[in-house]
């Protein structure tokens, strides 16, 4: 994406942010991911009704262990097409910033919110 000269991407308009489809759920399962070119954790996300559990492969071995993120909301692109990873399919892209050193530092609500619940 262009850089517009302040350090941040070019602008878009409120209907491009709308077809973006960044939802709340909870981590109901998760494993490590052996396969994976690079380290990885395989995550079931739970958005609610209609969009159920999703699946995810993060590379977010770093801070995370796949037993302690059980219970654990994040937030997620849901509407990005499925990606196939090695021999597991990844249905939605779970979000989160690089920390200081680079790694992946998962994005989260701050208070427990209804799985499903769509950011704006």
């Amino acid at each position: 994406m262009a850089e517009n000269g302040t350090g941040s991407s070019s602008p878009i308009t409120y209907d491009d942010f709308q077809k973006v489809d960044i939802r709340a759920g909870t981590i109901v399962k998760a494993e490590p991911f052996p396969e994976a070119r690079r380290p990885a954790i395989k995550l079931w996300v739970d958005f609610g009704d209609p969009i159920g559990i999703r699946k995810s492969s993060a590379q977010i071995t770093a801070y995370y262990q796949p037993d302690r993120l059980i219970g654990r909301q994040v937030v997620a692109v849901t509407n990005f097409p499925p990606r196939q990873i090695g021999k597991f399919m990844s249905e939605v892209l779970v979000l989160g910033v690089p920390s200081d050193t680079g790694e992946v530092v998962l994005l989260s609500p701050d208070q427990p919110v209804p799985n499903g619940g769509r950011m704006y």
